[in-house]
Parts: C-alpha cells; sequence; structure tokens
C-alpha cells in the first residue's frame, strides 16, 4: 500500500489525517489476519521514525526519506515524489523478484507513484481516489482556495493507468467515470466499514463524566479536522440560532468540538474560537484535542447528536463510528453522506448549510426525546450494514481479479493453488 502524504501511524483528526488513516490501518490489518503479508509506504516526517516499524502483526510500515522532514504541506509533496518513488523501488529491489503481488495506492500523489511502480515490477495497481479534485472544487466552502490543476492532471493520469479504482459509494463511481472517464470495466465500488466491536452503544453517563460534561445537558458534537471543508462554523451559527430561539437553552447547552486545525485551517488555528465569541457562544463551546481509543468513543456516545456538515464528503466514517454508537447523525447531503446516514431513519440529511436550516435539524433530533430514541435505535442498525470485514473482503476479491487480468495480458501464468480472495507468491 501507498500512503504518501500521511503516515497510518498518525492520529486522526489533525493535520492531514483523517479518514483514509483509518480506512488504510482497518483493511491492512485485517488483510493480515487472513494471511496477507502487508507493507505500507509513507513519507518519513520525523528524523525520529524508524525506517521500518510493525503496525500490528503482518503490517509493516515504511518511511520513505523524501524532501525535508518537516514543513511540507501536501501542495508541496509533488516536488518529491520522484525521491519517494525511488525510495520505494529502492525497498523492492532488495528482495527477489516478484516479490509484491499487487499495489494499492491511496490518493492521487501515491497514484503517481504506484504507476511507476507497477510497471516496474509487472504487477496490478489498484487506487483508492479518497477525495477527487473536481468533485471538491465543484463544491467549495467560502475561502477555500480550489485544488491545484497540477491534481487534476496526476488524477486523469492515474484513472488511465490504473488496473482497477475503488470508489467509496456508487456516486464516487459515477464521478469517476463521468468527471474523469474512467473505464466502468475497471471501477468498482467498495464501501468503507466501521469497527463494530470498538464502537458499541455504552454508557452516556460514564461516557460524559469522564469529558467533564453534565449528565443534563444537550451535546451537539463535532468531530473531525478543523478547517473549510469540515464547515465546523456551521454547528457554531446553528447553536448560536438555537439560542436565540430560547435562551433557556443556554443553561444546559454543549457545543463538543474535538479535533484540530488541518489544511487551510492551520493558517488560522484559532478561527473557531473566534467566531464561538463574535457569536457569543464562548461559554457553551468545549475544545478537545484530537481523541483516539476510548475517548473517542466516549465523545460520540456522550452526545445527543453528532453533526457532520462538510461540503464535500467521500463517504464519512465519523458518521458511521457516531451511529454505531447509538448516536443520530445530522449531515450535509452531500458526496457519500446519504449512503453513511439513512435519513429519517438513522439521523438527518440538510440539503444545505443555513444556520436555521442547521438548528430545525438539529433541535428535531436533540431535542425531541421520542424521535431521539427511535433514530438512535436505527443509528445502530444502520451502521451495521457496514464492517471492515465487508470491505476487506471486497479489496482482497478486487485485488485478485485484478491479478488475474494482469496476468492474462502478460502472458503470465496465475497460481491456483490459494484460497479465494487471497493473493498469493
Amino acid at each position: 500500500m501507498l500512503s504518501v502524504h500521511t503516515s497510518p501511524l498518525e492520529q486522526p483528526g489533525t493535520g492531514d489525517a483523517g479518514g483514509m488513516n483509518v480506512y488504510i490501518v482497518e483493511t491492512a490489518t485485517r488483510m493480515a489476519q487472513r494471511g496477507v503479508d502487508v507493507e505500507i509506504f509513507t513519507r518519513a516526517t520525523s528524523s525520529d521514525q524508524p525506517p521500518v516499524a510493525e503496525l500490528a502483526p503482518g503490517v509493516l510500515v515504511r518511511h520513505v526519506a523524501a524532501g525535508p522532514f518537516e514543513g511540507l504541506g501536501k501542495h508541496d509533496l509533488p516536488s518529491q515524489l520522484c525521491a519517494f518513488t525511488a525510495g520505494v523501488l529502492r525497498a523492492e529491489a532488495r528482495h527477489e523478484p516478484g516479490y509484491y503481488d499487487v499495489v494499492h495506492s491511496h490518493y492521487w500523489l501515491s497514484g503517481q507513484v504506484g504507476w511507476l511502480a507497477r510497471d516496474r515490477w509487472g504487477v496490478p495497481l489498484v487506487h483508492s481516489a479518497h477525495t477527487l479534485a473536481r468533485v471538491k472544487n465543484a463544491a467549495l466552502a467560502d475561502g477555500d482556495p480550489p485544488e491545484p490543476m497540477v491534481r487534476v492532471i496526476g488524477e486523469d493520469q492515474v484513472v488511465a493507468e490504473a488496473d482497477r479504482l475503488i470508489g467509496n459509494t456508487d456516486a464516487e463511481t459515477r464521478q469517476l467515470v463521468e468527471l474523469y472517464g474512467a473505464d466502468p470495466r475497471r471501477t468498482v465500488t467498495v464501501p468503507p466499514g466501521v469497527d463494530l466491536l470498538r464502537f458499541t452503544p455504552g454508557d452516556r453517563a460514564a461516557a460524559r463524566r469522564a469529558h467533564g460534561i453534565p449528565q443534563d445537558a444537550v451535546v451537539l458534537a463535532f468531530v473531525g479536522r478543523i478547517q473549510p471543508l469540515k464547515a465546523p462554523d456551521v454547528l457554531l451559527r446553528a447553536a448560536a440560532n438555537l439560542l436565540t430561539r430560547d435562551p433557556s437553552l443556554r443553561s444546559r447547552l454543549v457545543v463538543l468540538v474535538a479535533g484540530g486545525p488541518s489544511g487551510n485551517g492551520l493558517a488560522e488555528p484559532t478561527v473557531l474560537h473566534e467566531l464561538g465569541a463574535f457569536l457569543g457562544i464562548s461559554d457553551v463551546l468545549r475544545f478537545l484535542p484530537p481523541q483516539g481509543g476510548q475517548g473517542l468513543v466516549d465523545v460520540y456516545r456522550a452526545a445527543d447528536v453528532v453533526a457532520v456538515p462538510s461540503h464535500n464528503e467521500s463517504f464519512g466514517l465519523v458518521a458511521l463510528e457516531a451511529q454505531a454508537c447509538g448516536t443520530p447523525v445530522v449531515a450535509a447531503e452531500v458526496g457519500g453522506l446519504p449512503v453513511a446516514v439513512a435519513d429519517g431513519r438513522s439521523g438527518l440529511l440538510v440539503p444545505g448549510h443555513g444556520a436555521r436550516q442547521w438548528a430545525d435539524a438539529l433541535s428535531a433530533v436533540a431535542l425531541d426525546p421520542g424521535r431521539h430514541a427511535d433514530l438512535a435505535a436505527g443509528a445502530v442498525a444502520h451502521a451495521h450494514r457496514f464492517s471492515w470485514d465487508r470491505t476487506t473482503d471486497a479489496l482482497l476479491d478486487t485485488y485478485a481479479d485484478a491479478a488475474t487480468e494482469h496476468a492474462e495480458r502478460s502472458g503470465l501464468v496465475v497460481r491456483t493453488d490459494v484460497p479465494a480472495g487471497m493473493i498469493g507468491r
């Protein structure tokens, strides 16, 4: 696997680490449990990182030196792709020919590297875009600059070269075909999953105690990177609208924001604090750093509703995680969120980003006990339609199909003495 711009070892919720990191960790770990050795190549960002680290039994993370360890943003990385690719090819050269069976690249930067590795090693390239520049540019947040042309061109090249393209939803698969000219026969929909053992309904009182939240509070939560694309400001504006409607709610309302600055948000790391002061809601705002482990589970369980107001979202893992914990979600009706959230059954979808319409949706869920209970039950049921095991099995089947087709094209013999869904050497 290739993950140039963000390491699977990083904590999701800050910097460039997010849902893609979760996706890579969860699928790589489960592949290893099925007997598939996985090596993940990522760019080294610190001199303290070892050349190779074990993520889990059977999963290695290789840190490739490419450019300065610090100070490079995602948009600076195209200039380092040659150096990164050289590091990947050198690592393979230490093994016997045919050591790797499949390359799975994540995000367009990795796709550029994977394209070259595929040609050098004679193996299939499977690519997951995770986000698409043309889609993102069609739904920019205010003040969010468009994705550069170098990315658009790079995505075009990867789409043309990949043996298989993975879309998170049928909508994303259609976008690959309609906006990038992808071959429908090489484009597969594989929905992401959720860890159903970790994210479960639990003791809300204990979760609130863990984060110092009063038991009678009305809790609206945002989890994720703080940047214009994710639109946490929408939640703050909606909360201010709710307090204008009902000032008595102020004594119980808690707006919980768990995450760190990312992307364009790095230039204004205190922008949400300043917006809260401007809106007059600083007293109800609670900020938490990016959460992992039990802390993240407790945030979901403590909330009455989790808001996902993104301007664009390839899928929305936060929405699935929250619902698996029994917490309804109010989400923007964009990208993959209509798949991640069952409108009217596990939460509500909002067709815009206006403060009034978001306040309407949030109050309809958080302030109506009967409806909240119905949506909470529906949230758990909907989340159970997804799992990382299903995602992993579908990916392994896709790898096998790509490997068989690649071998037939190349006139190679394909091994048949391996279990279905597995890639053998």
